[in-house]
């Protein structure tokens, strides 16, 4: 594969990049950071690339890596919002309500939920992905599923 196929391949899946970086990081900034960080390895190491059929997954495995990445520095870094007393309201959150509901369930699961249901991933794709068995993606669907639906039904009470 070329650089210019990357690109182009890369400019096209824009938004499920965002999506996958979304789910795993809150800040829009972290989100850039991490697809920007991304989208840098995988020119650098598109030569590591097997097959050209499997850029999509070889991409969002890569972001998904930087994100963790991203969450391991942010760990150590401490907010000076923390030391400071909180005299002002806090600011209203600016999620959707999708990722609200999606932030109540577990890093894993939330995971397994965008890629199969917001990027349309099959389970077979998405435990290729995440290196896990069919079942536990399967799994991991339901519970959230479950999860999703039982805060759904304490909201409407």
């Amino acid at each position: 594969m070329k650089k210019e196929q990357l690109g182009q391949i890369i400019i096209r899946s824009e938004d499920m990049l965002y999506h996958v970086a979304k789910t795993l990081l809150y800040n829009d900034a972290d989100c850039a950071d991490a697809i920007q960080e991304a989208i840098v390895k995988a020119f650098a190491n598109l030569h590591t690339l097997r097959q050209d059929s499997y850029v999509k997954t070889w991409l969002v495995r890569i972001l998904i890596n930087e994100c963790y990445a991203v969450m391991r520095r942010e760990k150590r870094v401490v907010s000076l919002e923390d030391y400071q007393p909180q005299e002002q309201a806090a600011e209203p959150k600016d999620y959707s309500d999708l990722y609200e509901a999606l932030g109540q369930l577990s890093k894993e699961s939330r995971l397994c939920v965008t890629l199969y249901y917001l990027e349309g991933y099959s389970v077979k794709e998405t435990a290729e992905l995440l290196g896990l068995s069919e079942s536990a993606v399967k799994n991991r669907l339901s519970r959230a599923r479950a999860r999703l639906r039982s805060e759904l039904e304490q909201a409407v009470t």
